[in-house]
């Protein structure tokens, strides 16, 4: 592991135990819509994870929901729908389990530098990392939506931010494929992933998975 120049992690899942917070507030943002289009949402997001909340609730209004219903422009509904997974979904984020083992993380590979590229809103995540105490590990930087992890990856590449060889640790089948794109090795956090059949996933792939963080502070990988 200390080959590397960058590490590169994902937040819901890996830095926090946040995937189940994630589809409580999007359930609870459009369950005034009915239960069967909130469930629809939540089957969407959960089958895209790592994508951001824009591109979800997107989906909500273009194909769950008819917009002529309501005497609102698109606009105008995403707003308030963003607005109302925000307020749901802060609480949970400040309160829910955080990955035991980044600390002791942080001082064995002092020399590698640490990246976040998340699905999650950018200014929520330094607002999250800065309350919990964690947003000084991450030296390379914390990224998030409305960019996708594409587009970061690319421009923070180009501007040598991030260093290659490097990892993504990541938890969703997007993030597999984001970083193959990019020419990063991966690795797959598997304890708090929500991604179905998971564990096909990974072997149909020949993922290098591990269940958390704290297997690298073993010595096996010095």
């Amino acid at each position: 592991m200390s080959s590397y120049k960058t590490f590169i992690f994902d937040c819901d899942g890996v830095i926090l135990n946040s995937n189940n917070v994630k589809t409580k507030a999007f359930w609870d943002s459009v369950i005034d819509f009915g239960e069967d289009k909130a469930r629809k949402l939540v089957e969407y997001h959960k089958s895209r994870g790592g994508i951001s909340r824009y591109i979800k609730f997107e989906y909500f209004i273009d194909n769950i929901i008819s917009l002529s219903d309501f005497q609102l422009s698109r606009q105008s509904l995403l707003d308030i729908l963003l607005d109302r997974y925000s307020f749901n979904v802060i609480n949970g984020l400040l309160n829910c389990q955080i990955s035991e083992h980044l600390g002791r993380l942080r001082y064995k590979y002092n020399d590698v530098k640490w990246v976040v590229v998340s699905g999650g809103d950018q200014k929520e995540l330094h607002s999250v990392f800065e309350s919990r105490s964690i947003k000084s590990l991450f030296d390379g930087g914390i990224f998030g939506s409305p960019d996708s992890k594409d587009i970061i990856l690319k421009r923070e590449i180009l501007t040598n931010t991030l260093i290659k060889p490097a990892i993504f640790f990541g938890d969703s089948a997007y993030d597999y494929m984001v970083s193959s794109r990019f020419g990063l090795d991966f690795c797959f956090i598997s304890d708090w992933s929500e991604i179905r059949n998971k564990h096909q996933f990974i072997s149909d792939k020949n993922l290098y998975s591990v269940k958390n963080l704290g297997v690298f502070l073993e010595e096996v990988y010095v």
